[in-house]
């Protein structure tokens, strides 16, 4: 194992904390210092993994307000907003169209559509009131009522 200098380590707990995979983190490291090192070696600057359990308070202090940052700072990053995706979806859309290429143009234009539609998200609407802001209408049968009123009996018989 290479013996990293405090910069290189910090480099690699803050990638790690931007949930960078360490196989990525090993290429940065080539890339940006010119050092050797191996997955298991980023590992260890890990917290939230089991190599990394051992590491020292600073690093690990590092490693949580880099991820609190990059958590509370996606609104800066382009393809996390909506709009920019749909901008960059109506790029491609038209060269697509433009080259003749149909089908990716359809796959593009219902990728938009989802988009749109919200089914990229993990949010659920739920409708409290029936058509144009009414109340909700509810029917009952006779029967509905009388299975209710024998569940009810068979109940209380149960409890007493």
């Amino acid at each position: 194992m290479a013996v990293l200098r405090d910069e290189v380590k910090a480099f690699i707990v803050q990638a790690l904390a931007c949930f960078d995979t360490p196989s990525q983190v090993v290429s940065a490291v080539k890339e940006q210092f010119g050092i050797e090192t191996t997955r298991q070696q980023c590992e260890l600057y890990n917290p939230t993994k089991h190599a990394g359990r051992s590491l020292a308070a600073k690093w690990v202090t590092l490693f949580e307000d880099t991820r609190k940052r990059f958590r509370e700072e996606t609104a800066d990053i382009p393809i996390a907003n909506r709009a920019y995706r749909l901008r960059m979806l109506d790029r491609m859309a038209s060269r697509a169209e433009t080259v003749k290429n149909m089908a990716l143009a359809a796959q593009l234009l219902e990728q938009a559509a989802k988009e749109v539609g919200n089914a990229y998200t993990n949010k659920q609407q739920l409708e409290h009131t029936g058509k144009d802001g009414a109340p909700i209408q509810v029917a009952y049968t006779s029967d509905d009522y009388a299975a209710a009123r024998q569940a009810l009996q068979e109940r209380l018989n149960q409890k007493a």
